[in-house]
């Protein structure tokens, strides 16, 4: 089962060492067969100038097209995922620019082509959120989902909370390689409305490029907290309430799901109706998590017979 993969850093690098291995424990046999730099590719352990990609997919005979590069909104990660899906290739990527605007486009080229497009690596690494909401709530009527995915935040937040001032703990966040040397996606709320923007598509087939976000940054004052409670950055959407998502900073009982967080672990809550709550947390938030997310979403691309994101 031959796969091109587009992206050298920590998570390509993570993926290509792994996927041959775990897709042997599942009979399969994944080879990572060349590797698309920025502007270089590795074939048959040769470097040299990138080449089109639809001639290398065929060329190749590659099945599976893994995406783990920077969202830095140039177009390249749009234009070679559409590509390799009318090449006949599945997408399995943990990058979220495209899927943020070329959503309803890449659905409709998977759909005709009869493959997959996979997005765990993209909303939550080794959380597996998206799953649930792709596939294993299905018919479970869910109405609301809301959720603590940014680790920074809650990282923040709880150092804000033990006294710290915002420039201390978001250096100390940095020092533990939780947050990003520019961490102003995660105290915005920018990262965790783009994850509940992508879920809320899953779930309720939203166009990303079309939901409005509201989001209340991470900066002070920040609101009173009642005893018992520890304060979060919430991101929530409603079916009821279509194309908007919302991200709060809200105080949550130290008993819940969200309240009992810790560090930079992340969680989210699915509300369906007469089944419950369904909570899911944990999850590896690094580099090698996201990858292992990718590696769980290639062997589910090859293995399941489903096509677009659903």
């Amino acid at each position: 089962m031959p796969i091109v993969l587009a992206g050298r850093g920590p998570v390509g690098r993570a993926y290509a060492d792994l996927v041959a291995e775990r897709g042997r424990e599942h009979g399969l046999d994944l080879r990572v067969v060349a590797v698309r730099g920025r502007e270089r590719q590795r074939e048959a352990g040769e470097w040299g100038p990138l080449t089109d990609l639809p001639e290398l997919l065929e060329r190749t005979g590659a099945r599976v097209f893994a995406q783990a590069v920077p969202s830095d909104g140039d177009g390249r990660a749009a234009r070679e995922a559409l590509q390799a899906l009318n090449a006949g290739a599945h997408v399995v990527t943990a990058t979220k620019s495209h899927l943020l605007t070329h959503w309803s486009e890449l659905a409709a080229a998977a759909e005709a082509a009869g493959r997959s497009v996979r997005v765990s690596g993209a909303t939550g690494a080794a959380m597996p959120a998206g799953d649930l909401a792709r596939s294993v709530l299905r018919g479970f009527d869910v109405r609301a989902v809301s959720g603590c995915v940014n680790g920074t935040a809650t990282f923040v937040l709880d150092r804000l909370a033990d006294g710290a001032d915002l420039d201390g703990a978001v250096a100390e966040a940095q020092r533990a390689g939780i947050a990003e040397a520019d961490p102003s996606n995660d105290l915005s709320g920018s990262d965790a409305a783009t994850k509940l923007r992508l879920l809320s598509a899953l779930l309720w087939g939203w166009d990303p490029a079309e939901t409005r976000v509201s989001a209340e940054p991470i900066a002070p004052p920040l609101p009173s907290v009642p005893a018992g409670h520890r304060l979060r950055q919430v991101a929530r959407a409603a079916r009821g309430e279509p194309g908007v998502v919302r991200v709060v900073l809200s105080p949550e009982p130290e008993a819940s799901a969200l309240g009992a967080l810790r560090g930079p672990e992340k969680a989210v809550r699915y509300d369906c109706g007469e089944a419950g709550q369904v909570v899911v947390s944990g999850g590896r938030s690094s580099p090698h998590g996201a990858a292992l997310a990718m590696i769980k979403d290639t062997l589910g691309a090859v293995l399941e017979a489903t096509t677009g994101f659903r």
